[in-house]
């Protein structure tokens, strides 16, 4: 019998507790983001009727098709997790709670323009992989100089996307990487590991695991 989205979503509780126990921490300090693109607005009535409330969006264009129909689900919050182009920015504020991947202090102004209140990530690139965005380490001081200085912007985090590895330990050192320059700069929570790596990343530090596939089943291509 196939599994349902309630026995997947309670395995992945089940997961972050026990990572929360070896690792000595409360498991309330650890949020999950359930990554719903590429699926459809009833995947995400499916998870708000068992109790979730926070989504993760790669796309502003796939949002805006989902948002006019998801619009009564109260506290519902929509967090874009997939790079912002600079002239999205006004589309962006409108349809999400939260934009995690800022990446430069120019898209933070701009966000901050658009005078609507949204929590703010920045996004650190910590591999050298040509295909993932993100800020380098040396600009993060000044972009999060420049979060800190918009009014419409709260700096909530870090977030980062390791290599793909089958073999999560490999995600450990970026994990790792990411809480240290949290710490030196002052930012409280930390969005890392996904459904092959959220134990290690859990006990490197992680405030928001992003889970897609654990919870949904694999992508189909749009």
């Amino acid at each position: 019998m196939a599994e349902s989205l309630a026995d997947r979503l309670h395995a992945v509780n089940e997961r972050i507790q026990n990572a929360c126990i070896r690792a000595g921490r409360d498991a309330s300090r650890v949020r999950l983001l359930a990554v719903t693109k590429v699926f459809g607005p009833e995947a995400i009535r499916d998870a708000y009727a068992l109790g979730l409330r926070e989504f993760g969006e790669n796309y502003v264009q796939e949002m805006e098709r989902k948002a006019p129909v998801l619009a009564d689900l109260a506290g519902a919050r929509f967090h874009l997790i997939g790079h912002l182009q600079s002239n999205k920015t006004k589309k962006a504020a409108q349809l999400f709670s939260s934009v995690d991947t800022i990446d430069t202090a120019k898209l933070a102004a701009r966000l901050n323009a658009e005078d609507r209140r949204l929590d703010a990530m920045i996004e650190v690139k910590l591999s050298d992989e040509e295909a993932k965005s993100g800020a380098a380490e040396s600009d993060l001081p000044a972009i999060a100089d420049a979060v800190r200085a918009c009014p419409s912007l709260t700096l909530r985090g870090l977030m980062t996307v390791p290599p793909w590895s089958e073999d999560a330990e490999q995600s450990r050192p970026y994990f790792a990487r990411l809480r240290k320059l949290a710490e030196a700069h002052r930012i409280p929570e930390l969005s890392m590991g996904m459904s092959n790596d959220l134990e290690v990343a859990i006990e490197e530090g992680a405030t928001w695991v992003r889970v897609g596939t654990a919870l949904f089943g694999r992508r189909k291509k749009p």
